[in-house]
Formats: structure tokens, sequence, C-alpha cells
């Protein structure tokens, strides 16, 4: 079973809680909205604490250390690719122009024998709680209804 771990950050505006998302890099995801926003997270080895894999995968993602502040467990979900995620809430801001995401590479286009370089996660935004659940991938809605039990 393949497992991942990351950090959702929030905060709180006059207009109510936004968390902040990625926007998932290469090719399949270039066009799309709906589904192709995550939570900032990666795959780790059964040997790695999760708490410390999601921390890597904030950083290799985005370049940016991992804020500090009280982490609200999340819990897990499993996606519909059988991936289980788990999650952390971080109440911190973030300033969405200082992200520089790590890279990927792979064929493509498929079967051309070209390997070519994309970003893990081709932007960052902070989203209400509305816009994120109609763009963020399906199972991980529910970081965002517990999300909103802890900050009532």
């Amino acid at each position: 079973m393949r497992r991942s771990a990351g950090l959702l950050l929030f905060r709180r505006t006059a207009n109510g809680i936004e968390v902040l998302l990625g926007h998932m890099g290469g090719p399949f995801f270039s066009r799309r909205d709906v589904g192709a926003w995550s939570v900032p997270k990666g795959e780790y080895e059964p040997d790695e604490a999760a708490w410390a894999a999601a921390r890597r995968e904030f950083q290799e993602e985005l370049g940016l250390a991992p804020p500090d502040g009280e982490a609200v467990p999340l819990g897990e979900v499993r996606q519909t690719n059988g991936k289980v995620v788990t999650a952390w809430a971080i109440e911190a801001d973030l300033d969405v122009t200082t992200v520089a995401p790590g890279t990927f590479t792979m064929e493509w286009p498929r079967g051309s024998g070209r390997i070519q370089e994309f970003p893990e996660i081709d932007r960052v935004e902070w989203l209400d709680v509305g816009r994120a659940r109609a763009v963020i991938v399906k199972a991980q809605a529910a970081f965002l209804d517990r999300l909103a039990e802890h900050v009532g």
C-alpha cells in the first residue's frame, strides 16, 4: 500500500478560513481544475514516520521550510487510487510568491522516448473552504471537514 503525508496550512481571514492548496503539476493536470488540487504531500516508506514525511514533503514540494506551530492531526483518507494520505493542519500564513516547487521527470509524450521535467506543483493558492472543496482531490475533502470541526 502506498502512503503519503502532508501539511494543510490554514489562516483566518475576515471572510473565514482559507487553506493553502497546490495544483498538481505535469501534463495530466495542466488543463484540469476539479480534482487537480491537493494538500502539499508526498509518499514515504514504512520506516519513516508520517509526521517527518509530511514536513519533508512540504519542503520538497514548495521549496520552503514547513512552518512551526500547533499541528492538528486530520487523520487519514484513502484515495480512489488506493493511496492512504495522512495530514496535519497548521495555522500559518505563507506568501505564495515565495514558493519554489520541486520537479519530477517523466517520458512525455508517452512512448516518445523524450524525458521532460515538470514542477511537482505548478501553482499554490489560498482558497476559501467552499472553493477548496470544489477542486480538491475528492477523498481529501474529509480533511477540510475535520479542519472545520477543529476551528469551530
